[in-house]
C-alpha cells in the first residue's frame, strides 16, 4: 500500500479550531466532542498545530486567576504548546505517516498548497495492521480466535 488517503477522515468529519478562538470554546469543543487534542487552523484554512487539553492544563497552573468563568478572554494564540504534531502531505509515504504516528494520536494531513484536508488516526492505522498481520496468519493456517 502506498497511498495514505486510505486512512484520511476527511475535514468535514474532524473537530478542530481557529486560531482565534477562545480558551473557552476549545474546553467546550473537546468537552462535547470528548477529544484530548483537536487540530488549530487559521482561517486560510492552512493547518498550524494541535491544542491538548495538556496545554489547557498547563495554562491554567501558570496564571494566576484564570478560571473556567474568565477562560473566554484567554486566546488560543497565548497558550503554549507543549507539543508540535507534524502534517504530513496527501502525496507522502506510508514510512513517513508511520513514523509520525508512534508519537501522535493523530495525523494532520494538508494538500499541495499546505491547506489542511483531515487528519490520519492512529487507530485505523493499527486496525489495519492488525488485519494484515491475521491474514499473514491465516495464509500460514495459524488464525487468531480473537
Amino acid at each position: 500500500m502506498k497511498n495514505i488517503a486510505f486512512f484520511l477522515l476527511p475535514k468535514a468529519e474532524v473537530t478542530y479550531v481557529y486560531e482565534d478562538s477562545t480558551m473557552r470554546q476549545v474546553l467546550d469543543k473537546m468537552e462535547f466532542e470528548k477529544h484530548p487534542a483537536i487540530p488549530i487552523l487559521n482561517h486560510e484554512g492552512k493547518y498550524v498545530g494541535t491544542i491538548t487539553e495538556g496545554d489547557l492544563l498547563w495554562k491554567v497552573k501558570n496564571t494566576p486567576n484564570l478560571s473556567f468563568k474568565n477562560s473566554r478572554s484567554v486566546l488560543l494564540k497565548h497558550i503554549e504548546r507543549r507539543k508540535t504534531n507534524q502534517s504530513v502531505h496527501i502525496d507522502a509515504d506510508i514510512d513517513d505517516l508511520l513514523t509520525l504516528a508512534i508519537s501522535q494520536n493523530f495525523v494532520p494531513v494538508v494538500d499541495d498548497q499546505d491547506v489542511f484536508i483531515g487528519i490520519i488516526r492512529r487507530k485505523e492505522i493499527i486496525e489495519y495492521c492488525k488485519k494484515l498481520v491475521n491474514n499473514i496468519r491465516e495464509s500460514e493456517g495459524k488464525v487468531d480466535e480473537r
